[in-house]
């Protein structure tokens, strides 16, 4: 039995269609809630898409994002500032640890999504990721890391910004679909409060 966020994913990939002149419902398939947010991100995306400035920021930031490396070296940067810099230090890149392991070993394997099959020719290198494509580990850890980064920080704007540019890139790049991100925020932002109570309870 094929999955629902495949078919949804092969839906959506159909909808794109009317751009190429053919009818996207000759299928009879009826779209559901998921596949019409999808569409309607990857069309906001197709705007941008296409610009220099914009395709090199975005994928630029979805490289240096991989594997957390982002996220670890701001982790390392503020921790050379801060008297307690060495907790926080420690308290980023212990939480991204987990976060990977809930997201890529556990989540993705209970929902194994295709990714999307983008309709034009990337025009910078990337690497192509062969796991699940829900939800974004982008963007989880993303919102992991600006949780704990911005804990008592000035800096909760930028972190927050920076973030949500990351989660961003993954859709323009077309490695993820809107809703993928979604998720991935979504489990970034509970895990991030977690484990900053979590932390306080330890040192208390």
């Amino acid at each position: 039995m094929a999955h629902p966020f495949d078919k949804a994913s092969a839906i959506r990939d159909r909808r794109r269609a009317p751009r190429r002149g053919a009818n996207p419902y000759a299928s009879g398939v009826e779209e559901s809630p998921i596949e019409r947010f999808d569409d309607a991100v990857e069309g906001l995306f197709d705007v941008l898409r296409g610009r220099p400035f914009v395709d090199r920021l975005m994928y630029s930031v979805t490289e240096l994002a991989d594997f957390s490396v982002l996220w670890h070296l701001l982790g390392v940067a503020e921790g050379l500032h801060r008297p307690d810099g060495f907790e926080r230090a420690l308290r980023v890149s212990a939480t991204l640890g987990v976060e990977s392991l809930l997201v890529n070993v556990g989540i993705k394997s209970l929902v194994r999504r295709k990714r999307p099959v983008p309709q034009f020719e990337r025009p910078h290198h990337l690497r192509i990721p062969i796991s699940s494509s829900f939800p974004s580990g982008h963007a989880s850890s993303a919102f992991v890391a600006a949780a704990l980064l911005s804990d008592g920080s000035r800096l909760k704007p930028a972190y927050y910004a920076l973030a949500t540019l990351v989660a961003a890139s993954r859709i323009h790049v077309r490695i993820h679909h809107g809703s993928d991100v979604v998720g991935g925020v979504i489990v970034g932002v509970g895990l991030g409060a977690l484990a900053k109570r979590v932390w306080r309870i330890a040192l208390s």
